[in-house]
């Protein structure tokens, strides 16, 4: 008698239950690392923090910065993000492409981020895509092209970027971001 292959597939519905901190993509459950160490929590607020400047800055109205907040794409997958950048969302839920992801990359979810993230991303249409290496001091930013495809924009260190949005520019300058002892 030959195996039955069983493949378990969860919900959104399934996803709202359980306990700890999950993600669910094409309805496939995915732990979450142990919580983000020093290192990250600080590059994390920095980008936050200065997304947030530069929007009061430039009046990009209805856009605010987010850290790990769920966004849920379909019934079957919610995927947190690092620091998002979302504009004209109402209510409590991330439901629409945020314009700018940025993920920041560990050993543990590299690969899941450089691969099963970046396409779902690209898929959903998120303006740009940012990895964020803290060991290397380097960001490297994807921007969402007529296409379809995500294209490389940049490799950045201590350089400034512009991230250009429907509705405004976003000016950002990298340097910021890496804490002085990585």
């Amino acid at each position: 008698m030959e195996a039955i292959e069983y493949d378990e597939h969860y919900t959104l519905e399934d996803y709202r239950r359980w306990e700890g901190e999950w993600e669910l993509i094409e309805g496939r459950p995915y732990a979450m690392s142990p919580a983000p160490g020093i290192t990250h929590q600080r590059i994390s607020f920095m980008i936050t923090r200065l997304l947030t400047d530069s929007l009061q800055k430039d009046g990009c109205e209805n856009c605010f910065a987010v850290q790990d907040i769920d966004y849920e794409i379909s019934d079957d997958t919610v995927v947190r993000p690092d620091v998002a950048l979302i504009c004209d969302q109402y209510g409590e839920k991330v439901t629409k492409a945020p314009e700018i992801v940025f993920e920041i990359i560990s050993s543990s979810t590299a690969r899941r981020d450089e691969t099963v993230k970046f396409e779902i991303y690209r898929r959903e249409g998120v303006r740009y895509y940012v990895l964020v290496y803290p060991s290397l001091k380097t960001a490297k930013i994807y921007g969402f092209h007529e296409d379809g495809s995500y294209r490389k924009m940049a490799d950045v260190q201590r350089e400034n970027f512009s991230f250009e949005l429907r509705k405004c520019r976003i000016d950002m300058e990298f340097s910021a971001i890496w804490p002085e002892n990585i």
